[in-house]
């Protein structure tokens, strides 16, 4: 059985950080190749995770549209585009990643994020874990971009506007009916794990959790954005494998 982590939030609140932490630890623990998505067109979690992102299923659309609809003889468009999308994904040290790269220009963004949806879902039912890191804002959920997952990480730090973001998110999650089985708000950057939290279900969560500040991130930020070399013990990294771990528990 496969377990999905979808990770939300509004820019600049270490979303995609958490995205690529979960990854690694995901990997360490059990020893699984872990599918990373990157599913915003503003493309972080290869760097994070020590690669490049490598054809994106946008650049591929790009491509099959420029060639005209008919696919070759004998095979089917689905075939070519599994086909393309199959070949785009970047191995890494115990991920593959996929990398949805830029939205389509004007018009609609219906056919890469349909390709997207279609082909996770494929290789969803192959793999342990899968780790979806979404746009920021809300627009991955009013396209559906997030159809089905087993939690929902939604991050913020400790600001209003933050906060609020990440609660229209979760409502959001809600009025829409997503296959979402339980919604967790993550407030990053804290200083302490006996700082105050807000009330879970009042606002719309399964689940409330605090990741700490982390001088190792911070300190490196201006050499690299990998985080393989981030230390087990490093406060951001051990209160992201504990969070994941509790939603792995619970299934």
């Amino acid at each position: 059985m496969t377990f999905t982590l979808a990770v939300a939030g509004k820019g600049g609140v270490g979303k995609s950080t958490f995205a690529a932490l979960a990854v690694r630890h995901l990997h360490e623990a059990t020893g699984e190749v872990v599918l990373a998505v990157d599913a915003d067109p503003n493309a972080n979690l290869g760097l994070k995770l020590g690669t490049e992102p490598g054809r994106t299923v946008g650049s591929i659309r790009e491509s099959l549209t420029a060639k005209g609809d008919e696919p070759p003889q004998g095979v089917s468009r689905q075939e070519l585009l599994e086909y393309e999308i199959r070949l785009a994904l970047q191995e890494g040290d115990g991920f593959d990643l996929l990398t949805m790269g830029r939205q389509e220009g004007a018009g609609c963004y219906c056919f890469a994020n349909n390709m997207l949806r279609t082909f996770v879902d494929g290789l969803s039912d192959q793999r342990p874990y899968v780790v979806i890191d979404n746009e920021a804002g809300l627009e991955h959920l009013s396209r559906r971009t997030t159809r089905s997952s087993d939690v929902l990480f939604v991050i913020s730090d400790r600001s209003k506007t933050a906060m609020n973001s990440a609660k229209r998110i979760a409502d959001l999650a809600k009025e829409m009916k997503l296959d979402i089985g339980r919604t967790v708000l993550v407030v990053n950057m804290v200083d302490s794990l006996s700082d105050p939290v807000p009330e879970a279900g009042g606002n719309g969560f399964d689940a409330v959790c605090l990741v700490r500040r982390s001088d190792f991130l911070a300190s490196n930020a201006l050499e690299t954005e990998s985080l393989l070399g981030v230390p087990t013990r490093d406060p951001a990294f051990s209160d992201v494998a504990k969070a994941v771990d509790a939603e792995r528990r619970t299934r």
